[in-house]
């Protein structure tokens, strides 16, 4: 059971579609995996220090891993990494414990491919 952790400076520019392909696809920081339920995707904020309430609702909803998006550690799209990615994650795992599995990306940074709709 997954709760996805997301930059709130990309909200406005990315929905989290490639995320979720991501998972769907079983690519990236989820290749190898054989069962994966999302139950939470949810926004950091600007204080780091909130970092640990934010993966607690994940794991109060039953998140047994939680992942840093892509957006926090590699800085896609906008091509610039959270400036607190190692402090956010320091401060989850203090939180949530050596029980809960941390990823610290979802996808391969790059351009999101291009999709039409017919």
């Amino acid at each position: 059971k997954l709760g996805i952790i997301r930059c709130m400076h990309t909200e406005d520019c990315c929905p989290g579609s490639r995320d979720f392909r991501t998972i769907r696809e079983r690519k990236g920081a989820f290749m190898g995996e054989d069962d994966i339920q999302l139950v939470g995707f949810i926004n950091a904020v600007a204080a780091p220090e909130k970092s640990g309430a934010k993966a607690r609702s994940l794991v109060e909803q039953c998140a047994d891993t939680i992942a840093f998006a892509s957006c926090i550690s590699k800085g896609t799209p906008i091509g610039s990494p959270c400036p607190f990615a190692k402090r956010m994650r320091k401060l989850v795992q203090k939180e949530v414990g050596d029980g809960v599995r941390i990823l610290d990306y979802t996808h391969d940074a790059g351009p999101e491919p291009e999709t039409s709709q017919k």
